[in-house]
């Protein structure tokens, strides 16, 4: 299969299409002509992944890549024809690979070998990936997979621990991995429909438990890193934030959906110096006041907007409010929308 090496074009109005989102982007080889696929997707790959040679067989290629980007945490959906990739040392001595790379195959096939180790990931497995070392992964049929990027600083492992967890495929049938495989696939396929602040706060639920997967690899006992307690805890809070605006998230139903008793899940909250109702509560004020504070939402829409994130009504959420805040709901976004006209008006506007 010939290799593609191609300058990157990335940026300044000449190279990649990009269909974009705020949070997201969609890269696909359709948006070029079928000569130019293998170019492109190349640099697709260089920009938002880091830099390998691709090998295909023929001369084109039908690829897409989805990019989305949960705070610190980014997720890369790629969609595409069999091939190879390569990590080159020449790539690594450019200076990228401030990230690890943790995949889950969706679809297909993929031999990876890293490290001195090979292993197969077939759909549902998940794999580490080290970006400063060399690696190569095979494709031997058309496959997706979901790569989560990871700022290396954020799994709190060292680069000679991390060696010994790349390359090796995580069964999704016990442990961790038995959690990580089914949260990685529903956060990537549905992260595009969550407000800012859940995605945010998925996106660091994505990395604790991905910071507790690489701990269990490597043996590590509980103390140096997160627990049972702590883990169960992320999948918890991960749960609600999905089912935010259910006004019938009750400790009971959060409960039963883990199989634990309401009493164990009361003891998970206070050990983080809250308890449940004050944390969802939290979550659906912030919602509440993000949503409140968007350009065209009149204060008729209060009740709309309360209930959308959860509150039976529009007096509840007043009574609430207020309570927590000290000012009814009306107040406060008449204050938020003076102070904003007073900070525009301090801004000065750019001459033509």
């Amino acid at each position: 299969m010939p290799a593609i090496t191609v300058s990157p074009r990335w940026g300044g109005g000449t190279g990649l299409d990009v269909t974009a989102t705020q949070r997201s982007q969609v890269l696909s080889t359709h948006s070029v002509p079928r000569r130019e696929s293998l170019a492109y997707w190349h640099d697709a790959v260089l920009a938002t992944l880091v830099g390998m040679d691709i090998f295909a067989e023929g001369s084109t290629y039908n690829a897409t890549m989805r990019t989305d980007q949960l705070g610190d945490l980014q997720i890369i959906t790629v969609d595409c024809d069999p091939g190879e990739v390569y990590r080159a040392p020449r790539f690594i001595a450019r200076g990228d690979g401030e990230q690890i790379f943790v995949a889950q195959q969706d679809t297909g096939i993929a031999q990876v070998e890293q490290d001195g180790r090979s292993t197969e990931l077939h759909p549902g497995d998940v794999s580490f990936y080290e970006t400063i070392r060399p690696f190569r992964t095979r494709y031997p049929q058309r496959f997706r997979m979901r790569v989560f990027a990871v700022p290396r600083r954020l799994l709190g492992q060292s680069e000679a621990d991390l060696q010994r967890i790349t390359a090796r495929a995580l069964r999704p049938t016990a442990g961790l991995a038995a959690v990580l495989s089914p949260f990685m696939a529903r956060l990537a396929d549905t992260c595009a429909s969550y407000s800012d602040a859940i995605a945010h706060g998925l996106g660091s639920s994505a990395v604790n438990l991905l910071a507790a997967v690489a701990q269990e690899q490597l043996g590590k006992s509980s103390a140096d890193g997160p627990g049972t307690d702590q883990v169960l805890l992320l999948r918890v809070q991960t749960f609600i934030r999905w089912h935010l605006s259910d006004p019938d998230l009750t400790p009971a139903v959060i409960a039963r959906a883990h199989q634990i008793s309401v009493r164990y899940l009361h003891r998970l909250f206070e050990n983080e110096g809250t308890t449940v109702c004050r944390w969802i509560r939290e979550l659906r004020f912030e919602e509440c006041r993000r949503e409140l504070a968007s350009p065209g939402v009149a204060s008729a829409g209060i009740g709309a907007v309360a209930r959308r994130w959860g509150f039976t009504s529009a007096t509840h959420f007043s009574r609430v409010f207020r309570s927590r805040y000290g000012m009814p709901p009306t107040e406060w976004l008449l204050r938020e929308r003076t102070q904003g006209s007073r900070e525009e008006d301090r801004c000065p506007v750019p001459s033509r």
